[in-house]
């Protein structure tokens, strides 16, 4: 009976952190800044994949192939419906093999991918922004560079939020987990394994060209997340470090860590004040340092990766 109490208990306690989640503003603020991302990548594979058949490597781009063998067979399934039933096959077997490392905003992102592209296609169908050479732009690399261009901002904006698209992530855990590759040669290699099956509808020339999008695709993503999540890693070294310190703290609302080092040339005892930033802040702190006419030397450089409280304002 006090077993029954205890089991209770928890569940209110997990019903009453959960109905806090749901009310809170993060969670509200997140769930639009996912849909927004997830808006991007279901545009982008509407107007610039399906109507072209490139074949990335990708879910979207499995989908495509998929949809086409079967219409060939007699047989009509829309790309987004099988996009939508891979991604629901692919949340369960990561659930299954390997628990609960994805959480509901992966299952979200993965879902809605599909019903986002068939909004799309009711709303402003491609055939009707169609040029006459049988896609968007009219050229398979411009399809290809537009494709690549939205689709790496949305995965960048929600790798930001720790969420991801689904689909190729949970493959490549997957093979990372039970295969032991790094997850670098798992998104490749599964990426690579999708491109390939696109020699069941495409020539070899078009196959090429995806598989060079799928490695221009991790390039570009690489690129917006770091610049989404630049900061700048600040190293002052001054006698006026208290006042620089009070400057940080008060005025730009950061926090600063105070090193006490010995000068290796002069044998001198200093203070090295050390700051993340965003860069505004670093402008504001730098002109700041320039006004007061502080005597310092400064060092500054690029951070894109930040664990720990520190947040954004």
């Amino acid at each position: 009976m006090s077993k029954q109490i205890v089991n209770f208990e928890e569940n209110i306690e997990a019903m009453t952190d959960l109905l806090k989640a749901l009310t809170s503003g993060k969670f509200w603020k997140e769930l639009l800044i996912m849909t927004l991302g997830m808006s991007f990548g279901a545009a982008a594979v509407y107007y610039f994949l399906m109507p072209s058949k490139l074949i990335i490597g990708s879910i979207s781009g499995l989908s495509i192939v998929l949809s086409e063998v079967l219409a060939k067979a007699g047989l009509v399934v829309k790309a987004s419906t099988l996009i939508l039933i891979i991604n629901a096959i692919l949340l369960v077997m990561a659930w299954l093999l390997i628990g609960a490392e994805f959480g509901i905003k992966t299952v979200y992102t993965a879902l809605i991918l599909g019903p986002l592209i068939d909004l799309f296609d009711k709303i402003l169908p491609y055939d009707r922004i169609i040029s006459a050479g049988g896609s968007v732009m009219g050229d398979p690399w411009l399809d290809l560079l537009c494709f690549v261009l939205m689709l790496s901002i949305s995965q960048a904006i929600l790798f930001r939020i720790n969420a991801s698209t689904g689909g190729l992530d949970i493959i490549a855990k997957i093979v990372n987990k039970y295969l032991h590759f790094d997850i670098g040669t798992s998104v490749t290699i599964a990426g690579a394994l999708i491109c390939c099956t696109a020699f069941a509808i495409n020539p070899f020339r078009m196959v090429v060209i995806g598989l060079i999008g799928t490695w221009i695709n991790g390039i570009a993503v690489d690129y917006f997340t770091d610049t989404l999540n630049k900061r700048k890693r600040v190293c002052i070294i001054s006698d006026e470090h208290e006042k620089i310190r009070a400057y940080i703290v008060n005025t730009l609302k950061r926090g600063c860590s105070l090193y006490h080092l010995q000068g290796g040339y002069s044998g001198e005892e200093k203070t090295e004040v050390v700051a993340l930033l965003t860069q505004d802040e670093y402008a504001k702190l730098f002109n700041y340092l320039r006004e007061e006419h502080f005597e310092c030397f400064i060092t500054a450089g690029n951070v894109s990766e930040i664990y720990g409280s520190w947040r954004s304002k």
